[in-house]
């Protein structure tokens, strides 16, 4: 057996590591500017802390909007808290950074996204490896607030 270097993995870690210092940045000097993220993020992931309301509204994944408002914003190693505002009514999270799926700052059009990546030889009925789904490929069902297609904001 021989031994590979997994540069997908590596390249997460790499662009998760960018957003941590993005939002360490942002947690001690505010948003500068017109910048403002639109985060998706797992909210089956273990570590994901949310009112269960959220995760009953919102059982498989969120979009989450850090603009206008936001409050008491941390960053550890592993992810962030911060509080948003839900129809009036301010709400904790805690987000690991493994949780989230798509990153965009549409002000400066900058997106990432992740694609969970399993190694070729692994067995194909592993559904830990399956891709992550892009906003536009979720099923539509009616949520209150805008909905923001990520394809204007590619290049």
């Amino acid at each position: 057996m021989t031994r590979g270097i997994d540069y997908g993995n590596l390249m997460h870690d790499a662009m998760r590591g960018l957003i941590r210092s993005v939002m360490e940045d942002v947690a001690q000097n505010g948003l500068p500017g017109a910048h403002h993220f639109f985060i998706t993020v797992d909210t089956g992931h273990p570590d994901m802390q949310m009112a269960d309301w959220l995760r009953d509204r919102y059982p498989e994944e969120i979009t989450l909007v850090v603009q206008n408002w936001f409050d008491s914003l941390a960053v550890d190693p592993d992810g962030f808290a911060i509080t948003l505002n839900f129809g009036n009514s301010p709400e904790p999270l805690y987000i690991p950074f493994d949780a989230i799926s798509t990153f965009v700052d549409p002000s400066v059009e900058f997106g990432l996204r992740f694609e969970l990546q399993g190694d070729e030889d692994e067995d194909d009925d592993d559904d830990s490896f399956d891709e992550a789904p892009m906003l536009e490929d979720a099923p539509s069902e009616e949520k209150s607030g805008e909905v923001v297609s990520l394809d204007k904001f590619r290049k």
